[in-house]
């Protein structure tokens, strides 16, 4: 895939990630899977005790039917690795869903808080910003991705890329 440009590669590995198949996924990118948690909803105020601002006052009027979320580290393997977090929020309904992702997708109302990347991924000092994200509709449920730099340089047009890609992952 050498001269391939970013946009194709991240268009292939999207659907590379559409059909399940995250290695591939990673691999269209130059990147490899170096970790991986997913966590399933234990108790049903538990997407509000994940929540923030305003994404936990919309949670707390209008509770989930069920929350996913997982925490991946992708890397290049010279030194250069991103935190990638998928969040997926089930609802009753699509409307519910839409109307929720009208609060997240708003930058600084709150957040579903990604699993702790430090105790999860062994990852100290890195923070999700939200300023490489993207969301998608999924059934009655709305899927949110965010990615961030854990070591080395990843640019934002990579971070980009990941937060597409990893929205389309099945979160298992």
């Amino acid at each position: 895939m050498p001269g391939r440009s970013l946009k194709t590669r991240r268009a292939e590995a999207r659907e590379s990630a559409k059909r399940g198949k995250p290695k591939e996924a990673w691999s269209r990118l130059k990147l490899k899977e170096l970790k991986r948690e997913v966590r399933r909803l234990e108790r049903e105020g538990d997407c509000v005790a994940a929540a923030t601002g305003k994404v936990r006052e919309f949670l707390t009027r209008t509770p989930c039917t069920s929350l996913d979320r997982m925490l991946l580290a992708v890397g290049d393997g010279h030194g250069n690795a991103a935190v990638i977090s998928v969040v997926r929020v089930g609802f009753r309904s699509k409307r519910q869903a839409k109307e929720f992702e009208k609060v997240e997708a708003v930058q600084g109302s709150g957040d579903v808080r990604p699993l702790e990347i430090a105790a999860v991924l062994g990852i100290a000092g890195v923070e999700m910003t939200g300023l490489h994200y993207q969301s998608r509709p999924d059934g009655y449920g709305m899927v949110v991705a965010e990615a961030d730099v854990a070591t080395g340089h990843v640019d934002r047009g990579t971070l980009d890329a990941l937060a597409d890609v990893a929205a389309y992952l099945p979160v298992k």
